[in-house]
């Protein structure tokens, strides 16, 4: 889920403790296969373990991976549901360390799994390469229930080849208490959000956090969607070599300049302690940090959108997921697509406790959302609908890893250096043209 920024090397990125956080590890500027896709508690990882045999089913013998997960429970949870398949005997392959890029290479060969997770679904090379199988008719009838933003994240030229597992999500969250007391309303514009921020930033307290480098690492695709642009148009061209990309990039500057932004916090934005200590009043985080946040502030901090940039741009939440795939090198590709719809599709049950009992996440479902007890009410109801309403898939599927490169060094210098803005765009898109050639070709 993570967690983090998956295809990166998330666990360098953020440190190996992250977990299912990796997924949203860099955000949407150097998301690389996908930033956001199930982050994690603050348990931190539990010690390494490749897992075992699990489930007493006759039939194929199947492999199937996942990445180190950080909370409690997660490997017994995984391990239980592959016991309870009887039509085949599932082996659960647990994988600490850089599994982006080890599963990415044991596709390539005969010693990898059958079915296996992959963050915010397989890569477009993994699909133009043919290493995973169309799984469109799995989801068949279920599609309208699952999270629109990440479906459509996980489908390519109308065929699906991930299902959705869980779904984690990044928004705003702000003391309540300090925001009354300067007599502010949640800013709806990145105006009002700068303005906000600046009245708010009183002696050693900052108004706003977007992580330790500004933003640079997190709020490139947030501030694309502010707006009402995006890495890619609908017909997969380069998306935002328009005036108003360099706007909304140029503000995170502008919030840099104007001394608003906390910088060298002693954790970065996914953790929740910068808010709960009080050194910031507003801070851009992930909806694992909810726990936490409850812990330390009680009902005293509120939950929203990250704004548009003005009347012409949207408001938006960064959405992730892991997704299950299946590898067409699998022996029984048969066998392995009926055990990922058992447990992805047909067993709700399941999939309602994968994304509320270990960590704090939301079900892909959406007819599972009302079943979740702790999604019901308060804060993080309101996330909830946020991600279904607002959410917005981290990066599309044709935004590889090296446009994310080129895209997270302008952001760099834009945010860091007072960079121009549009220059840097014409730096970004130049590589992107480039590879979307290749992709495409």
């Amino acid at each position: 889920m993570s967690d983090k920024e998956i295809g990166r090397g998330i666990g360098q990125a953020l440190g190996s403790h992250l977990s299912r956080r990796s997924l949203f590890a860099l955000g949407g500027a150097a998301a690389v296969t996908g930033v956001l896709a199930a982050c994690g508690s603050n348990t931190g990882r539990e010690p390494a373990a490749t897992g075992g045999a699990t489930g007493g089913g006759s039939g194929a013998t199947l492999n199937q991976w996942y990445h180190q997960y950080g909370e409690a429970g997660t490997q017994q949870a995984v391990e239980r549901y592959a016991a309870a398949y009887k039509d085949a005997t599932v082996k659960v392959g647990w994988k600490p360390g850089d599994y982006d890029q080890s599963t990415a290479a044991s596709l390539l060969t005969d010693a990898g799994p059958d079915v296996f997770e992959y963050g915010n679904g397989p890569t477009i090379d993994m699909i133009k390469g043919g290493q995973v199988v169309d799984l469109t008719d799995l989801v068949g009838d279920t599609k309208s229930d699952f999270n629109p933003s990440i479906l459509e994240r996980m489908t390519y030229e109308g065929k699906t080849y991930a299902i959705p597992q869980v779904v984690d999500m990044q928004l705003l969250v702000y003391r309540k208490s300090l925001l009354d007391k300067a007599g502010i309303a949640p800013p709806q514009t990145i105006d009002e959000l700068i303005a906000a921020a600046k009245k708010l930033t009183q002696g050693n307290v900052k108004g706003l956090f977007l992580g330790n480098d500004g933003g640079a690492g997190l709020m490139g695709g947030p501030m694309l969607w502010s707006a009402g642009l995006d890495y890619l148009t609908a017909d997969n061209q380069f998306g935002f070599d328009d005036p108003r990309a360099a706007t909304a990039l140029g503000k995170l500057r502008e919030m840099w300049d104007a001394k608003v932004l906390l910088l060298g916090a002693p954790k970065d934005w996914f953790d929740p302690s910068a808010l709960t200590a009080g050194l910031t009043a507003m801070q851009f985080t992930g909806l694992w940090t909810f726990p936490d946040l409850k812990k330390g502030l009680g009902d005293d901090f509120g939950v929203m959108a990250w704004p548009a940039l003005d009347g012409s741009g949207k408001a938006s939440v960064p959405v992730g997921a892991y997704g299950s795939c299946v590898s067409a090198k699998s022996k029984d590709v048969e066998a392995a697509k009926k055990f990922a719809k058992w447990l992805w599709i047909d067993q709700t049950a399941y999939q309602l406790d994968f994304a509320t009992a270990y960590g704090f996440h939301i079900p892909s479902r959406t007819s599972l959302i009302g079943q979740a007890t702790t999604l019901k009410e308060g804060q993080a109801a309101e996330a909830a609908k946020l991600a279904t309403d607002v959410g917005h898939a981290q990066s599309p599927i044709l935004w590889t890893p090296k446009c994310a490169t080129a895209f997270g060094d302008a952001m760099n210098r834009i945010v860091k250096e007072g960079a121009d803005p549009a220059g840097e765009i014409a730096k970004v898109k130049t590589v992107a043209d480039a590879e979307l050639k290749r992709v495409l070709a």
